[in-house]
């Protein structure tokens, strides 16, 4: 529980809603970076599913993972 005080003292976060985030930021970087499908990019940032990642990507960023890809991309997207 201490380290639940610790957390939130030094980033206003529960652990939980700073892992989400940080998650989605990475997330973030490897739309705009990478073609790699959403479904992988769920996998290689932790999330258990492609739907996981778009719910809280949506929630966090405001908009949908492929929305956002399509906005910031600097990679070319992926060939399915």
């Amino acid at each position: 529980m201490r380290a639940h005080r610790v957390v939130m003292a030094l980033v206003g976060l529960s652990p939980l809603q700073w892992l989400l985030r940080q998650r989605v930021r990475r997330a973030q970087q490897l739309l705009e970076t990478t073609g790699h499908p959403v479904a992988a990019i769920a996998t290689l940032c932790g999330f258990g599913t492609p739907a996981s990642l778009r719910a809280h990507f949506t929630r966090i960023v405001g908009t949908a993972p492929a929305a956002y890809r399509r906005a910031f991309a600097t990679a070319p997207a992926a060939v399915h």
